[in-house]
Parts: structure tokens; C-alpha cells; sequence
């Protein structure tokens, strides 16, 4: 049987890699749109 420091520390291994991935997705995310923003500007301003 498991002993609860063990199952703690899994979990708390476990909320670290979700935080991780979430904070990947919203540097993906805000990415894009920086690339998109500058596109748009790039293409309006384009002669």
C-alpha cells in the first residue's frame, strides 16, 4: 500500500506539469497572435 508522501508528492508533480502546460499554451497562444498582428501590419503598410 502506498504511503501518502508518496501519493502528495504525485500530485504535487502532477499539478506542476498541468501549470506547465498551461503556461505553454498561453505563450503559444499569445505568440500567434504577436505574429498575427504583425502580419496584419505588414501587409496594410506593404507598398
Amino acid at each position: 500500500m502506498p504511503d501518502k508522501t508518496a501519493e502528495q508528492r504525485r500530485l504535487a508533480q502532477e499539478t506542476k506539469d498541468e501549470r506547465q502546460v498551461w503556461y505553454f499554451l498561453a505563450y503559444f497562444l499569445f505568440g500567434i497572435h504577436v505574429i498575427a498582428f504583425v502580419m496584419i501590419y505588414a501587409v496594410r503598410h506593404a507598398r
